[in-house]
């Protein structure tokens, strides 16, 4: 609950007077005379009940939930539901309570009744309403001064609406808007805000020219989501602002409305996926919202999307444990996360450093977990095994452990689909702390503690497209470990979104005693179709604006020790479970061993590790995991050359 400011007082304040002088205005307006002093004297008695009774219906009605600057349609529908009210508690009061026992006639009447629905509506939204406007002006004239960049605006209207509304509230500074193009027909010829629709996306080149006829060089252009949806030909609207030489943004938003929209630069990413899903934002604010929330490895790509995600629901406290320095003074200095409302902090640990890591998490004291941190580059991993062990391994069953004594509500444990069938030292590990939380997940008891699986994630640290970015960059080639290698992708926002999706359901699981043992302990995210990652590389190489084959080589290198060339999502004895409303998310029911036979295989393994035997922690891999089969043929040292970062499609969680 936010405590009351100086602000929030003189608005109930205001509220209360409004009402007050609403009460008084009617019966000066609608009666006289002897009629008028009657009331009059006995309106003391009536007023101050009733001031306070209409301040109760305010605040039941959200009055005080937003501020007047941004005073909304919604806003002024609130208030016409709580002056209803106030106007219905007063024709009862009237005929069946005060007019009957007191007076013999009505002390208000119908018409009083009327008259002051019509005046207290007055008094309480015609100021808002005035103080928007006033606002509006001021920064609409504070827009024009700072305006530099003259920019178009490319979408449909709800969301053209959007950006103009953030324009003017100085959210997004220093845009001059000076058209809209709309892939609507219809649009052409209307106005937005003032701002007119002059043409469609096909129309781009023409309406530059026609505004630096008149005086006016655009020096930006600004795509909203819909204007980057696949109907709306991104390719080709990207390909026109390259020939043109201006700048295309995107408008993007950790959380709803005018307030939290964001532009960032338009990179080739951004087109390469289909749709995506749309996530139930009341499910997340409800499960997040008061939270505190403990993030391992919040420095990286994916670590830091679930922090901002987190906020943006509404956590109160947020902790980011990290081993970078640089990766944790980064994250934390995000806008996202340092204008918060939360309770942001962060501390320099390493996973593998169990005393350290149970100090942490039980002076925060959690209610969730999120566990990022892990070495995840397939080559590096099949060369520094001992090292994925150390990490995936032991540092993971730490968090568990450490999550568990801290009181944390649950734990979700950020995987990768290479865990399924696993062939390489990453999928081996991240498969063997999957049945390490299963194992704690079924001891029962409130706590969940699930896994959540998903493939590449463009623009993560190490993943093929930014790879695939900086070949072209130099001119070529382009490196493709295999042509018919496939992947599944999706974006950090997505990830994280759906993370957070699936940890809200394993927390009303793990609260619901119907559900037993039949719960789900693993999430995999649906990533829609796999793609191949040679079409991928030529779309890219088109989207710069060259030819593959001509301008760019295609070169195929071969597959490097512990990648194959399909991922799969669910092992084959692993039973499927349905969720209900979810979308975007699949699960299955656990598959795990006792945790006496862990501990064993945790002490081998720790005796592997000491004693550099490969071997051995193979062994105990094949045991725990009987589809755990190395690749024929791969070598058991990876030798350096081969871990330079080329076609890293195989990239993990």
């Amino acid at each position: 609950m936010r405590r009351p400011t100086l602000k929030s007082a003189a608005i109930v304040a205001h509220d209360l007077v409004a009402t007050a002088l609403a009460v008084t205005l009617t019966f000066l307006i609608r009666f006289d005379d002897a009629r008028l002093a009657e009331r009059l004297a006995h309106l003391p008695v009536l007023l101050g009940p009733f001031v306070l009774y209409a301040g109760l219906v305010y605040r039941w009605f959200g009055l005080y939930r937003t501020k007047w600057r941004f005073a909304s349609l919604p806003d002024l529908a609130a208030i016409v539901r709580a002056v209803a009210v106030l106007a219905l508690s007063l024709l009862l009061l009237d005929y069946a309570l005060v007019s009957p026992a007191l007076f013999g006639i009505y002390f208000f009447g119908k018409i009083a009744i009327g008259l002051y629905f019509v005046l207290q509506l007055f008094l309480l939204g015609g100021p808002r309403v005035a103080f928007r406007y006033l606002k509006y002006s001021r920064s609409r004239q504070s827009h024009a001064r700072a305006a530099t960049t003259p920019a178009l605006l490319l979408g449909r209207g709800a969301e053209i609406e959007v950006v103009l509304r953030a324009i003017e509230a100085g959210t997004v500074r220093k845009l001059a808007a000076q058209g809209i193009l709309s892939p609507r027909a219809e649009d052409r010829g209307q106005s937005l805000r003032g701002v007119p629709v002059l043409g469609a996306f096909a129309d781009l080149e023409q309406v530059v020219a026609d505004l630096a006829a008149r005086g006016v060089a655009v020096r930006r252009l600004v795509a909203t989501p819909n204007a980057l949806a696949p109907e709306a030909d991104p390719d080709g609207l990207l390909a026109r602002a390259r020939r043109l030489g201006l700048p295309l943004a995107r408008v993007t938003t950790l959380g709803e409305g005018l307030r939290d929209a964001e532009l960032a630069p338009l990179e080739i990413e951004d087109l390469l996926l289909r749709p995506t899903v749309p996530i139930d934002r009341p499910r997340l604010e409800r499960f997040l919202a008061g939270q505190r929330v403990v993030v391992t490895g919040g420095g990286g790509s994916i670590g830091s999307e679930i922090c901002a995600r987190a906020v943006a629901f509404g956590a109160s406290a947020l902790l980011v444990v990290e081993n970078s320095e640089p990766a944790l003074h980064g994250v934390l200095t995000r806008p996202a996360l340092a204008e918060s409302e939360a309770e942001v902090s962060g501390v320099i640990a390493d996973i593998r450093d169990r005393e350290r890591l149970f100090h942490v998490l039980r002076a925060f004291r959690p209610d969730a977990v999120f566990h990022a941190a892990a070495l995840k580059q397939v080559p590096y991993l099949e060369r520094d095994w001992t090292e994925g062990i150390k990490t995936n391994v032991f540092g993971s069953v730490n968090v568990a452990d450490a999550a568990l004594a801290a009181g944390a509500r649950a734990l979700v444990m950020i995987s990768t689909d290479k865990a399924i069938e696993p062939v390489s030292q990453l999928g081996v590990t991240k498969r063997f702390a999957e049945m390490y939380a299963q194992a704690l997940d079924a001891a029962g008891g409130p706590a969940r503690l699930v896994a959540v699986r998903f493939g590449n994630v463009l623009g993560s640290v190490g993943s093929v497209v930014p790879v695939f970015k900086a070949q072209i960059a130099r001119g070529g080639p382009v490196t493709v470990t295999h042509p018919e290698m496939v992947r599944y992708f999706m974006t950090v926002r997505e990830a994280c979104d759906l993370v957070l999706t699936a940890a809200s359901h394993a927390d009303r699981e793990g609260r619901d005693p119907r559900a037993g043992d039949q719960r789900a302990a693993v999430y995999v995210l649906k990533m829609g179709q796999p793609v191949r990652i040679r079409d991928l590389a030529e779309r890219m190489i088109r989207l710069a604006g060259f030819e593959p084959g001509l301008d760019i080589e295609i070169a195929v290198t071969g597959a490097r020790p512990g990648e194959r060339l399909n991922e799969i999502l669910f092992a084959r004895d692993e039973p499927m479970v349905t969720l209900d409303g979810i979308e975007g998310v699949m699960a299955a029911k656990p598959v795990f061993a006792d945790r006496a036979q862990l501990a064993r295989w945790l002490e081998r393994l720790r005796a592997a590790v000491a004693q550099a035997d490969r071997a051995a922690a193979e062994a105990v891999f094949a045991e725990a995991v009987p589809d755990f089969a190395r690749r024929p043929g791969a070598a058991r040292e990876a030798p350096a050359a081969e871990l330079a970062p080329r076609d890293v499609g195989a990239g993990g969680a």
